[in-house]
């Protein structure tokens, strides 16, 4: 274990931002990441996993700590299940590829996600109609106050969309350490019919998918709209789904009949915040060297050398707009440091 002084975080964040860390380590075992927190020298500390979820907006004046524990291993199985156990430093992609090896069921949907497995909680991560809260079987995390592991359940978790525990009340207090799956080992459930993954198979010639087939029809649907981070910066979706009431949805749908719509409940609507920023006239605008993908609107991205500020100031735009033009408020999926 290494402290070294004034580095660049920019091969630590997917956005690509040269924010300046005062001080940085990387820590590959559990007894590492213990000393480092004990070290009373930087009571400043900045945990990065694999970068995908947050925006660098200025230099960071204290410790980047990059979590860096690896391995994955079958904690326990039965005829029907596999728990499988994976360290927070794993990539999450290379992770979904080992588990669609082992027959392994559950994450196919979430292939090609960017980032690293011990932040997938934190965001209950999603796409496709699946989450991280469909196969979570419980997460180990460190008490940074207490420097204790604790373990965290599902229920512990109180996921919610884009959202646990660790994003609201336990938010800056742990640090996770490993997360364990349920996973199906035959009689898999197959998520087909949202988005465009049953045209995707359809056009790939397959009648009767595998999870394995699955997982190649999303990585085929997400290298086209989404842009890839080693050759263009960005977090993947910068705003959540906004959801809104029905009556609102019902006022809505009078200027706005065509507008996209998933029933969240008897009483909820969730709206595609692309659709709202892509209305609002932002899809694909460019601001010299950052701006708004061309194919998915929901992707804000640095084409090279952009300021975290100057995207900051955009999605406050965007929202901005879609507020005065919908009355709708959209989130930041992403975390601003």
């Amino acid at each position: 274990m290494h402290i070294l002084n004034n580095i660049s975080l920019k091969p630590y964040n997917t956005f690509g931002i040269d924010a300046v860390a005062k001080h940085f380590t990387s820590v590959s075992t559990i007894q590492d990441l213990q000393k480092v927190l004990k070290l009373e020298t930087y009571p400043n500390k900045l945990i990065l996993g694999g970068g995908s979820n947050m925006l660098l907006t200025k230099d960071f004046n204290g410790l980047a700590l990059h979590i860096n524990l690896k391995g994955i291993k079958i904690i326990s199985e039965d005829k029907n299940h596999a728990i499988v156990k994976a360290q927070a430093g794993e990539n999450w992609h290379e992770f979904v590829q080992w588990c669609l090896k082992h027959d392994f069921g559950g994450l196919e949907n979430l292939s090609l996600i960017p980032g690293n497995v011990g932040t997938t909680p934190i965001q209950n991560i999603g796409a496709y109609g699946v989450e991280i809260k469909d196969t979570f079987e419980s997460c180990e995390a460190i008490n940074l106050k207490t420097l204790q592991f604790e373990n965290f359940s599902k229920e512990d978790c109180h996921f919610g969309y884009r959202n646990s525990t660790f994003k609201q009340e336990n938010k800056g207090k742990y640090i996770i350490t490993s997360v364990c799956f349920k996973l199906t080992k035959k009689n898999h459930n197959l998520h087909i019919n949202y988005g465009t993954i049953a045209t995707q198979l359809e056009e790939n010639g397959i009648k009767t998918p595998t999870i394995q087939d699955i997982s190649k029809a999303v990585i085929t649907i997400r290298k086209s709209k989404l842009p890839n981070p080693k050759n263009i910066g960005n977090s993947g979706s910068f705003f959540k789904n906004p959801v809104i009431s029905k009556s609102e949805f019902e006022t809505l749908t009078k200027n706005f009949p065509d507008i996209p719509n998933y029933p969240v409940s008897e009483q909820e609507i969730k709206i595609p915040a692309g659709w709202l920023i892509e209305k609002s006239g932002f899809k694909g605008k460019q601001f010299g060297n950052y701006g708004v993908h061309k194919k998915q609107a929901l992707v804000l991205v640095n084409y090279g050398g952009a300021q975290g500020l100057d995207i900051l100031k955009l999605s406050q735009l965007i929202q901005k707009t879609v507020k005065r033009l919908f009355n709708i408020s959209i989130e930041a999926e992403v975390n601003i440091i």
